[in-house]
């Protein structure tokens, strides 16, 4: 049986469970993270790692500089995609990666294989290939001379975090797909993939706000809170997968400021402490002299002096996720959050720097 014959012959690699590895004889223990294949794919080297996404990210608009972060998603149970198929290999790559070297690499995302012999026996030599899809061993017929000819690419699974038991939906072993074709598979790719992938890239700057009074608010007296119409804009990121067609851009739009105090004696405006967007993209409404009276459609009331350590301002802001994409597709994600946190000093007197 070639299944026991090749991997006696070879230096077999899995990053399979310890059940998976122990049914094939002849396997040997996982290789250590640091050891593990990894690269970029160009003519001279294929790269073998398949937790590094082949997909290109750009940001189309929004803010390029001053501090960003990323946002964190409002649905606790959102996540991207734990896995999904891409395009590798041309068949001249393969050829040059099979026949060079160790040939050590991966075949699926818990899965490598180490030895020539291995790689030229399914993709050069015709020869079935064995692995563990969906917990059982499945065959899968080999390829006559890489494919050399013909117009496509050799697939294989990425996973996201190799950790994730979800990550184990995409074992199916590197496999053909003619050019201009996303393969017929589950977990193939599709817009959007490429836009959940790009909402992990969106990066949004600091919510740190305009405060007045700036440097001490005072106890029972309101702290205007603001943000020029300048500061925030529409956040849009592209990501393409090459050699495929698909593309998708993922859009963010602030909709919404979050007040928080930071302690429990205080109040804020409006009580929600939910500042909206006003029509120009400013929130709130800047602190004029003869304003320190008066409500503030956005800001906070302070009810007890801080006593050397300050409040911790929290000012969060809500940004709506849309997307899309090729083919014409398009779709909302979960809204998204990126919060700022400001220390804030609360004076015991009765009156206000104007």
């Amino acid at each position: 049986m070639r299944l026991s014959a090749a991997m006696g012959a070879a230096a077999v690699l899995w990053t399979a469970t310890a059940a998976h590895a122990n049914d094939i004889p002849g396997n040997t223990t996982d290789p250590s993270p640091g050891s593990r294949p990894s690269g970029n794919a160009n003519d001279q080297e294929v790269s073998a790692a398949v937790t590094s996404s082949r997909i290109k990210v750009s940001q189309v608009s929004g803010p390029t500089g001053g501090n960003t972060g990323g946002i964190s998603s409002t649905d606790v149970n959102w996540e991207p995609p734990p896995c999904w198929y891409e395009p590798v290999y041309t068949p001249e790559q393969l050829k040059k990666f099979s026949e060079t070297g160790l040939a050590l690499g991966y075949v699926s995302p818990h899965t490598s294989w180490g030895g020539q012999k291995l790689w030229t026996d399914h993709y050069r030599d015709g020869k079935d290939a064995y692995n563990y899809e969906d917990g059982s061993l499945i065959t899968r017929k080999g390829y006559e001379n890489y494919n050399l000819g013909k117009d496509g690419y050799f697939w294989r699974g990425v996973a996201r975090d190799l950790e994730e038991p979800d990550s184990y939906g995409c074992e199916r072993v590197m496999f053909w797909q003619d050019a201009g074709e996303i393969p017929d598979v589950p977990n193939a790719p599709t817009a959007e993939t490429l836009a959940d992938y790009a909402y992990d890239k969106v990066k949004v700057p600091d919510t740190k706000v305009e405060l007045k009074p700036q440097a001490k608010s005072t106890v029972n007296l309101p702290t205007w809170v603001w943000l020029d119409k300048g500061t925030f804009q529409d956040v849009k990121v592209r990501a393409e997968l090459p050699n495929t067609g698909l593309w998708a851009e993922t859009t963010a739009k602030p909709i919404a400021l979050h007040l928080e105090p930071g302690t429990d004696e205080a109040e804020t405006f409006p009580a929600s402490g939910d500042c909206q967007i006003n029509d120009d993209g400013s929130i709130g409404t800047p602190y004029t002299k003869g304003n320190a009276d008066k409500t503030p459609p956005c800001g906070v009331r302070y009810l007890r002096a801080t006593n050397g350590k300050p409040y911790g301002l929290s000012a969060s802001v809500t940004w709506q996720i849309s997307w899309e994409g090729s083919g014409g597709a398009n779709g909302d994600l979960p809204d998204g959050t990126f919060e700022t946190t400001q220390d804030m000093n609360v004076q015991e007197i009765q009156s206000i720097n104007r």
